[in-house]
C-alpha cells in the first residue's frame, strides 16, 4: 500500500527504465528524503545513512526492471532499503554485538505498543536515535523495518534471514530494551533538572 493521497509513480518508473535522466532525478527527489530518514534510524551514523541512501538508489537503477507494477513502489523501495541496511550493518559488524541466541531465556514484561509510541513521541529524534544505537543489530533493524517502513513479519523474517516466529520475539525484546533505554534517559533528565 502506498501513502494516502500519493499516486504510484508508474509513468516516472517507465521513463526511468528507458534511461531518462530527468525521470531518475524526479524519482530521487521524490523518494530520497524518506529513504534517508529510514536509513538514519537504521544506521549508526549520519555518514553511514548518506552512503546507504546513495547505494540504495544505485541498486534501484539495476533493479527497476524487476519492479512489479501491480505492487506498491514505496513498499518495494523500503524493502530494498531495509535489505541493504541490514547487509551493511552485518558487513560492518557494528561495535555492539548484543544479539544473542538465548533470547528464549529472557523474561519480558510485554509493554503495550502505545506506551512505547508515547515515550518515542516525548523524545527528540536524537534521543530515539541514541536509544536505537544501544540495541543489537537484529533488534534495531527489526524495529526500524516494522515501525518506520511498515514491513510485515514475513518480510522482516525474509530480510533478516530468520524464521517468522522469531520476528515477534525479536520485536518484543527490542521494544522492551528501547522502552527501558528511553525511560532511563528521561529519569536522568528529571534527576538533572532538580
Amino acid at each position: 500500500m502506498s501513502a494516502p493521497g500519493k499516486t504510484e509513480p508508474i509513468e516516472l518508473i517507465a521513463r526511468a527504465r528507458t534511461g531518462d535522466t530527468q525521470a531518475w532525478g524526479d524519482l530521487y527527489r521524490e523518494y530520497a528524503p524518506a529513504i534517508f530518514r529510514f536509513c538514519r534510524r537504521a544506521m549508526p551514523t549520519k555518514e553511514d545513512a548518506e552512503d546507504a541512501t546513495m547505494e540504495i538508489f544505485m541498486k534501484l537503477r539495476d533493479k527497476l526492471g524487476q519492479f512489479d507494477e501491480s505492487r506498491s513502489f514505496t513498499a518495494w523501495l523500503y524493502k530494498i532499503a531495509a535489505n541493504h541496511c541490514w547487509d551493511m550493518l552485518r558487513r560492518k559488524k557494528a561495535r555492539h554485538d548484543k544479539d544473542t541466541d538465548d533470547i528464549e531465556d529472557v523474561v519480558l514484561e510485554c509493554p503495550e505498543p502505545n506506551q512505547l509510541e508515547k515515550l518515542i513521541e516525548e523524545r527528540s529524534g536524537e534521543e530515539v536515535r541514541r536509544a536505537l544505537d544501544k540495541l543489537g543489530l537484529r533488534a534495531r533493524m527489526a524495529l526500524v523495518m516494522r515501525y518506520y517502513s511498515d514491513m510485515s513479519y514475513d518480510e522482516i523474517a525474509d530480510a533478516l534471514g530468520v524464521r517468522r516466529q522469531f520476528v515477534g520475539v525479536v520485536l518484543l525484546r527490542a521494544r522492551h530494551e528501547l522502552r527501558q533505554t528511553l525511560g532511563e534517559s528521561s529519569a536522568l533528565a528529571a534527576g538533572g533538572a532538580r
